[in-house]
């Protein structure tokens, strides 16, 4: 893989219409990700997270600031494959098999898939899948389809990964057991990391730095750096110091 890109974003504004009214979904939103670093986007529901991430994948536009990903525009990131998206939806093609699935971002591209196969099969059993190649989506579990879902996101190599909700829809348990999963997965592949979550615990035991946006209008009001160590040990959710990240990054999105 090539060395990871940063995100610049920069004055994001942002606003809809609908129904005679007009909602402003950024305010300048300001926010720079290092290259190599994992950033979680925090904040409550339409706050604009998603609008961020949206934005920064160049598939909304905006009506002022600007998108610089490894100084490119967004766009033009996508267009070369610099970017690699997972949603909370994993929106895997029933009637394709989990390899032909991964494969779809290289077709998009108009690559040839043949000389990728290999890549494929490293990010099967990267993502813990071996074995299960030509499975189709309706024989998988929840977290196996994130799995692929994942996997395919990291086909093109991307120096960049936009994670929103992609474990939103699993329960508790397998929910962190994803989260152990993608800090393994984003250290083997040292891409840059922004990822959108509602969920505290998962923010600081996956983000090097918590941003927390807030609503009406949509706009980050804290960043927050998380000081652990990696790699993160389960055991950490247990750990006292941890439960007092959350605390702190509660008080911020909710008050004292």
């Amino acid at each position: 893989m090539t060395a990871p890109a940063g995100i610049a974003l920069t004055g994001l504004a942002k606003t809809y219409q609908g129904r005679g009214q007009v909602v402003e979904a950024l305010r300048d939103v300001t926010l720079t990700c290092a290259p190599g670093s994992f950033t979680a986007l925090i904040g409550p529901s339409g706050c604009g997270k998603s609008t961020v991430l949206r934005v920064a994948l160049g598939l909304e536009p905006l009506n002022a600031g600007r998108v610089l990903i490894g100084g490119q525009p967004p766009e033009q990131a996508r267009a070369v494959g610099v970017t690699g998206v997972a949603f909370q939806d994993a929106a895997l093609l029933p009637w394709r098999t989990v390899e032909r699935n991964i494969a779809l971002p290289l077709e998009a591209l108009g690559r040839d898939v043949s000389p990728h196969r290999a890549r494929i099969r490293e990010l099967i059993a990267l993502v813990g899948l071996k074995g299960y190649e030509t499975a189709l989506p309706g024989e998988l579990s929840g977290g196996m389809r994130q799995r692929v879902a994942i996997a395919r996101a990291l086909v093109t190599e991307p120096q960049v990964l936009f994670l929103d909700e992609p474990f939103g829809a699993l329960d508790q348990i397998l929910r962190r057991q994803m989260n152990i999963e993608l800090q393994r997965i984003w250290a083997e592949t040292g891409a840059t990391a922004l990822l959108v979550t509602h969920g505290i615990d998962e923010a600081v035991f996956l983000a090097d730095r918590v941003v927390v946006m807030q609503a009406r209008p949509g706009r980050i009001t804290a960043e927050i750096a998380i000081p652990f160590p990696r790699p993160r040990a389960p055991a950490l959710f247990t750990d006292p110091a941890f439960h007092q990240m959350e605390d702190r990054i509660a008080e911020a999105l909710h008050g004292a």
